[in-house]
């Protein structure tokens, strides 16, 4: 047996290393560590609860939105206060246009270039695939940088400025739309229908979310041109057999995606043994037992603790082990589905369990299932009417945010006691994702993943596969550790 670490991984937001154990030229077991820690949570103690809204964005450059929006949420449920429906409709509307560029930039610029690697040159798709998504020489990079670019220009007409807007708030949202504006932003929107329609899919966005199985994915992508870039993703990983790649508990939850204050676009539960579950909030914990975190209870995030502990015995990473109900769960676009209940979801899971290719899936299904909806709330918006209420000083209170961001279920804990933030605790996506050993000694999600998948002894070179299914859970590690 050998044993090799990989890392730092390019084309990821943070760093991040992984310890494989590798017999009979196979990961036997895996090991993820977070190496980096910041302490976002002792930031905040002491300071005023709204400061956490200028403090949380800058946790991420990438998903700034997503942390503003729970720690909106958490101060709303604290302060008692409802947002108007403006507010509402502009916030998911905000939300949802960081989640879309996060998916556009992960299919593009973070997942598809290795497939134009020298490893694969020998496959018949290679050629092509090198042409289109090479880092910084693809034609796709020329294609999708400027889309996005104007992609996001959304944002300064719903936040005022992207990341680390200060618009959504406890209320609501402050930047109120104006009929000029909301326009502007109805072009916006159908412009990136067209990238889509014409560039991604080669499809219409609503034949594509109608499409109900594994079988019909592929006889649909047999009908495509292979000029559109989902076909060509699916017949690469038909070839690579990259449902076969990844699977970890086959155990998912979701907090919940867009609601409109009674109830989400995608609901929030758990998937677990082929049913769905209510999701009981209550029932998470921190362990600890693995990260460099003192203290040895599991605590729930409400009572949890943040206190660095770089020299304890037995930890091998700064990100926690949440475990709800004393299980490991993945989350992500995958999970959200699987929980929202999509046919083609559901089917590819059924067949084969989440998969590298199930997750990219699902990221892009939900391309076809936002953008309509992101219209209609454009449609319902009112200029003129109120979009913000004003925030309450609180002295003794407690709220929690539950948002889906784009990699999945984020969750802000707020605790202010005389009128200061007494504790703050957040569990990221990927902390879920990519969490390390708990007290029972569990794998996290991605370490129980990356087993069984090739990686030959003696190479010095980080094994494509594994590759492959790090980058399927598009991990934010500046998230992860705050």
């Amino acid at each position: 047996m050998s044993r090799r670490i990989i890392g730092p991984f390019n084309r990821v937001e943070g760093d991040l290393e992984v310890t494989l154990e590798i017999e009979s030229g196979r990961v036997r077991a895996a090991y993820v560590n977070s190496p980096m820690y910041r302490g976002f949570e002792q930031i905040l103690a002491g300071k005023h609860p709204l400061d956490a809204l200028v403090y949380v964005p800058r946790i991420c450059g990438i998903c700034s939105v997503a942390q503003s929006a729970a720690a909106a949420q958490a101060l709303a449920q604290s302060m008692g206060i409802q947002a108007p429906q403006n507010g509402i409709l502009a916030a998911n509307l905000t939300l949802a246009a960081e989640n879309l560029a996060d998916h556009l930039s992960h299919f593009y610029l973070f997942f598809m270039p290795d497939f134009a690697r020298e490893g694969y040159r020998g496959r018949a798709w290679f050629a092509d695939a090198e042409s289109r998504f090479k880092s910084v020489s693809g034609s796709a990079t020329a294609d999708v940088l400027p889309v996005r670019a104007k992609f996001m220009n959304t944002m300064g007409y719903l936040a005022g400025r992207w990341p680390h807007t200060l618009a959504l708030q406890p209320g609501g949202s402050s930047r109120p739309l104006e009929e000029a504006e909301r326009l502007r932003l109805k072009i916006l929107l159908a412009e990136f229908r067209t990238f889509l329609e014409r560039t991604l899919f080669g499809d219409r966005l609503e034949s594509v979310a109608a499409l109900h199985s594994e079988a019909a994915l592929f006889a649909w992508m047999e009908s495509r041109s292979l000029g559109a870039d989902f076909p060509r993703f699916l017949s690469i990983a038909r070839d690579l057999e990259m449902h076969t790649m990844g699977r970890a508990t086959d155990r998912f939850m979701s907090f919940g995606a867009y609601s409109d204050g009674e109830q989400h676009v995608f609901k929030s539960g758990v998937w677990q043994d082929g049913q769905l579950q209510v999701l009981d909030t209550n029932a998470i914990r921190e362990d600890v037992t693995s990260s460099w975190m003192a203290g040895n209870d599991a605590l729930s995030p409400d009572e949890g603790l943040t206190v660095p502990q770089p020299d304890k015995e037995g930890a091998y990473s700064w990100c926690k082990a949440p475990r709800l109900s004393g299980q490991v769960v993945e989350t992500g676009a995958l999970a959200r589905q699987m929980v929202a209940g999509h046919p083609l979801v559901r089917d590819l899971v059924a067949r084969h369990g989440a998969s590298v290719m199930a997750r990219v899936v699902a990221r892009l299904l939900e391309f076809t299932l936002v953008l309509p909806v992101m219209e209609s709330w454009l449609r319902q918006i009112q200029p003129g009417a109120a979009f913000c209420l004003p925030a309450t000083e609180i002295e003794d209170a407690r709220g929690v945010g539950l948002i889906e961001a784009a990699r999945g279920s984020l969750g802000h804990w707020l605790d202010v006691r005389n009128g200061k933030i007494h504790n703050y605790q957040i569990i990221a996506p990927t902390t879920w994702n990519f969490s390390p050993r708990d007290a029972a000694g569990e794998p996290g999600a991605l370490e129980q993943a990356l087993v069984g998948l090739v990686a030959q002894e003696g190479s010095d070179a980080a094994p494509l596969a594994v590759q492959h299914v790090v980058r399927s859970f598009d991990p934010c590690m500046v998230c992860t550790v705050h």
